[in-house]
């Protein structure tokens, strides 16, 4: 307890120093000043309130909607500037319940508006679409979107990091919305309408300012329309960036508190093939499961949301997808489940490669399996300048199948975040602690600080300090042997010179149990390079990138190289849609004990020592945008001792609007000739998604490999009336193939289960 009694000082004392330091900040509220700053093109929009009658049905033919001017698209690709090929009209207003979004959408091709899915979340790249972006704490950094299509099908998303990341969005997360679309000769049309509660904002002087971001899509010309006008400087999502959004105002809007209980009621059957006492034969256990639940949420304040969750069931959560993994590293998987979603960013400390200070799949899995979650609480949102982030969760103690006694404690999980602006309106500063308590006496807990900002221009420095507290070490405060630093200079574009340069440390003693690291024990220092040019309008290239990465990790303390890469590369993105990237690498490794390439690969692998070797990748694809679209990821020359040759190909095929097909395969072929081993890996899979309608749907995920020597199948039901109202019908099932390989011999199945769960939300 000591240490979490530090901990707890150290928080304290930071956010003192901090309050104090930058309390100049306050004296000049963030809303002046952007106001203040823009300019007479980017002047705020006032948003009115709804006048005249109004029927919500995706027609747009309301009077109200005749009162209003709509806001401007421009042309955002394939040349930025540009007047859209289409008319589009954008009509945004409000009163204290809803805010309103109408868009008519002229087509003079309408018979070749697309519809390619009526699936919940399942709006892809082929699909006429619109999409509006708010950054409703005007914090220009994170922003929830609400994404339609001609066939009315709701997506709703979040964008952190001002969309830095190689895939800036989140799908997973959801909120209560409405939609309507139609579509005629002349165009398509939609109406959306957003509950207040479903917003979290802040309120000064009656007023309210966000960002806003919309714009629309024509997969077959491979155009955005956007307002505000976007440019195109930093790469492929720059139409995505808070951070670039158009300055908003509302006036006579109160933030709604959400409050809303969602009891559910799952139940179903489990089978697993266990080895018997005598070891002679393997047997199918038969599981029931009947379980019920609670999931609360709760606005404590207009701006601060909680969420409850008591017997928590993960169930429905989508499988994840198999990797062969051919590094000494473990594998980095998404978060899939819903409760962790919601303003996730408040939470994220992340440093270089996917290390992270909290990784939120630490919490209820182990080793691939679902740990028991008691109950949990979850609060997220601002307090005056602070974003806030609280989490805690306990979990029963977990049985493996597979041996005696508890793998693990039955744990307490928690995590406090702040983070406020400083400076401007890009630049922060924060601090987090995380704690994971086991009833067993063992403990952990991690404090940093950190911060984000912005020097001048697109020039940011990210600096981060993190110290764990373990019941192993008894690790004293401020120790580097504990210790965790990160310092990340970057200028965030693509347009011209981009450069990154970043430096990290982590100390042999440093653990955050409940977060995700590669390595341990090493410091590294490296640099990313680019130069983007954007072709004019009369070129078919839409951007061409000369890139460059260069790292190093080396040991503390002996200095030894652990690890060095270098690769320079090229991209090249065509109007079409078409691209490709090449790169070719000189990576270094130094390894101290034996890599076996897989579990039961005892054939191959790597022994200790230092090893140089040199390979090329390539990356094709064609236009997603069509209804048969393909990619192809290829690796191809040394491998350590050895050689290599990776090839996966994955594509999407659209029949119509309800039927998609993901079919994908990958081939790992290793080679030691000089030792006489080898290895080679497949997986196969196919995804498959039937729409009957915007209610109903079935999707599917088929998976063989080699490597596990079975083949994994997740069927799931889905029945959504309603936002919240919710029946999923799920059948899991492994399967081993090659079932002599071990003695005594495997049963054909490995585990299969059947699931029904049933959720309804109450909106009080």
């Amino acid at each position: 307890m000591k240490a979490l009694y530090r901990i707890l000082l150290l928080t304290i004392l930071l956010h003192a120093v901090v309050t104090v330091a930058y309390s100049r900040s306050q004296a000049e509220p963030a809303t002046k000043a952007v106001i203040e700053s823009d300019s007479a093109d980017n002047a705020p929009v006032f948003i009115p309130e709804l006048q005249g009658s109004f029927t919500f049905d995706g027609v747009t033919d309301d009077p109200c909607w005749d009162l209003m001017s709509p806001l401007p698209l421009v042309m955002h690709i394939p040349t930025f500037g540009n007047q859209p090929t289409e008319r589009s009209e954008v009509f945004i207003c409000h009163d204290n319940t809803y805010i309103y979004i109408a868009g008519c959408f002229f087509d003079s091709e309408a018979d070749k508006i697309n519809i390619s899915s009526r699936m919940r979340d399942n709006i892809g790249p082929q699909e006429d679409a619109f999409l509006v972006i708010f950054d409703t704490f005007n914090d220009h950094e994170n922003g929830v979107g609400f994404r339609t299509n001609a066939a009315g099908v709701r997506q709703d998303l979040t964008i952190s990091r001002d969309g830095t990341e190689s895939f800036p969005w989140n799908e997973t997360w959801n909120t209560f919305w409405d939609v309507r679309s139609t579509k005629d000769d002349k165009g398509w049309y939609t109406e959306m309408r957003i509950p207040m509660s479903s917003l979290r904002f802040q309120e000064k002087n009656g007023k309210v300012s966000m960002g806003l971001i919309c714009f629309r899509f024509i997969p077959r010309k491979l155009e955005i329309d956007i307002f505000p006008a976007i440019p195109r400087n930093w790469g492929f999502w720059s139409f995505v960036k808070p951070s670039q959004a158009h300055h908003i105002t509302f006036e006579g809007i109160h933030s709604k508190k959400p409050f809303y209980i969602a009891p559910y009621i799952s139940g179903g059957i489990n089978q697993e093939s266990r080895l018997n006492d005598a070891e002679t034969k393997y047997n199918m256990l038969t599981d029931p499961k009947l379980a019920v639940g609670l999931d609360v949420k709760y606005g404590i304040t207009s701006n601060l949301t909680a969420d409850i969750t008591i017997n928590t069931d993960f169930a429905q959560v989508e499988s994840d997808n198999a990797q062969i993994n051919l590094t000494r590293f473990s594998l980095f998987f998404p978060e899939k489940r819903m409760f962790f979603q919601e303003r996730s960013s408040n939470f994220s400390f992340a440093f270089d490669d996917m290390n992270t200070l909290f990784y939120s799949r630490q919490i209820g899995l182990h080793e691939g399996r679902a740990v028991p979650i008691i109950a949990g609480a979850r609060l997220v949102g601002r307090a005056g300048p602070w974003d806030i982030g609280f989490l805690d969760m306990q979990t029963q103690a977990f049985t493996s199948a597979e041996t005696e006694g508890a793998n693990l404690p039955s744990e307490n999980f928690g995590v406090l975040r702040f983070r406020r602006r400083v400076f401007n309106n890009n630049s922060y500063v924060g601090s987090i602690l995380t704690s994971r308590v086991g009833t067993d006496g063992t403990y952990n807990e991690v404090l940093g600080i950190d911060g984000i900002i912005n020097l001048f221009g697109q020039d940011y420095l990210d600096v981060k300090y993190a110290q764990s507290f373990d019941e192993k070490f008894r690790n004293q405060a401020i120790t580097l042997d504990a210790s965790r630093i990160w310092f990340d200079w970057q200028r965030r574009n693509e347009k011209g010179l981009g450069y990154d340069f970043f430096y990290s440390r982590a100390g042999a003693r440093y653990e955050p149990d409940l977060g995700f690291e590669f390595r341990r024990n090493y410091y590294m220092a490296g640099t990313k390079l680019k130069y983007g040019w954007i072709p004019g309008e009369t070129s078919a290239i839409s951007t061409h990138v000369l890139m460059f990465n260069a790292q190093a990790w080396k040991d503390i303390g002996s200095n030894v190289t652990q690890s060095a890469l270098v690769r320079p590369g090229y991209n090249l993105d065509l109007k079409s849609g078409s691209g490709f990237q090449i790169s070719f690498s000189h990576a270094f490794e130094n390894l101290t004990d034996t890599f076996y390439l897989s579990k039961d690969a005892v054939m191959a692998y790597i022994g200790p020592g230092s090893y140089g070797y040199n390979f090329a990748s390539l990356d094709v694809h064609s236009p997603y945008t069509k209804p048969l679209s393909f990619e192809v990821i290829s690796n191809l020359g040394q491998y350590y001792d050895g050689n290599q040759f990776t090839l996966r190909l994955m594509s999407t095929i659209k029949l119509g609007a309800y039927l998609s097909l993901q079919p994908s395969y990958e081939y790992d072929r290793i080679r030691f000739p000089s030792r006489d081993q080898s290895f080679t890996g497949h997986i196969a899979s196919l995804k498959t998604v039937i729409m009957f309608n915007n209610k109903l749907s079935i999707s599917s995920l088929v998976e063989y490999s080699n490597v596990v020597h079975g083949i994994v199948t997740n069927v799931r039901l889905r029945f959504n009336p309603r936002e919240g109202n919710d029946l999923y019908l799920v059948y899991n099932e492994g399967r081993n193939i090659e079932q002599s390989r071990v003695s005594p011999e495997l049963n054909p199945i490995a585990n299969r289960g059947i699931l029904i769960k049933y959720t309804y939300t109450f909106i009080l």
